[in-house]
């Protein structure tokens, strides 16, 4: 009697193990759906921001309003190096930097103040320039002329642009995904390298720049060396590397010189 009950209450435990490890093997591949309350992020506020009067952009003039016109050398200095004019945010939340130096045609600007203004609500958002109406003068000769003959006649002029600057500035009541189409679709027309940046990438750019600088490892940088007149370098640094540490090779910036 006892060892047939045993056989019997051994065969009940296998099936009952046996069952509660399958279903222990479905209960793991399935996906249990639980209701509860989901936690959105809080709206900004723009309580605060005022627009102004012209929210546009503004026509620039093709030529400049100069009684004479006076030709001018090259002078690639206006490109070259950081910019010492323009570059933060002055009422903005969004605005376009200049990767490298170079010039603006009138035909740039157009094509910048065209897109901002069809394509943003001016009910809510003002753009803003950051840089001059064109005025230096580029001159050239027609073609086929032979050399000499002395300087050609003004042809355009341009605005000259160095790393660093600001082309135009967007805010309002909008957030970054409403104008960083349109903005990235300006920055890839523009005749050298530039991005988007908003305050917050901005502080986070010369928060590493810091960062680098104070925790460079390496005891020879740049500005050491040609302080120091190491190997008599002096003779052979240009007064513009000297003045920047060697972080721009003409009108690009080293984002890796320290």
């Amino acid at each position: 009697m006892i060892p047939s009950f045993k056989v019997a209450f051994g065969r009940v435990a296998g099936f009952f193990g046996a069952h509660c490890h399958q279903h222990g093997l479905l209960h793991g591949h399935m996906k249990v759906l639980t209701a509860g309350l989901k936690t959105h992020e809080v709206p900004p506020d723009f309580s605060d921001v005022v627009l102004p009067d012209k929210p546009k952009l503004k026509f620039f003039n093709k030529v400049p309003n100069l009684k004479k016109a006076k030709k001018e050398m090259k002078k690639l200095r206006d490109i070259q190096g950081p910019a010492k004019a323009a570059n933060s945010f002055s009422t903005g939340e969004f605005a376009i930097m200049a990767l490298g130096g170079g010039y603006l045609h009138w035909g740039h600007m157009e094509m910048m103040r065209l897109t901002i203004n069809r394509k943003m609500d001016a009910s809510r958002t003002f753009a803003k320039w950051r840089i001059n109406a064109p005025y230096k003068p580029i001159t050239r000769k027609g073609l086929g002329q032979r050399m000499g003959g002395g300087k050609g006649a003004i042809d355009h002029y341009v605005t000259p642009v160095r790393c660093g600057r600001f082309i135009l500035e967007v805010g309002g009541k909008v957030e970054l995904g409403e104008v960083q189409g349109i903005l990235i679709e300006i920055a890839k027309k523009l005749p050298f390298p530039a991005k988007v940046v908003t305050r917050e990438s901005l502080a986070q750019m010369q928060k590493e720049q810091e960062e680098r600088e104070n925790n460079n490892q390496n005891p020879w940088t740049f500005k050491d060396i040609v302080q120091g007149n190491m190997l008599g370098i002096r003779k052979y640094t240009s007064p513009f590397d000297l003045a920047n540490h060697g972080r721009y090779t003409g009108r690009f910036l080293n984002p890796g010189r320290v």
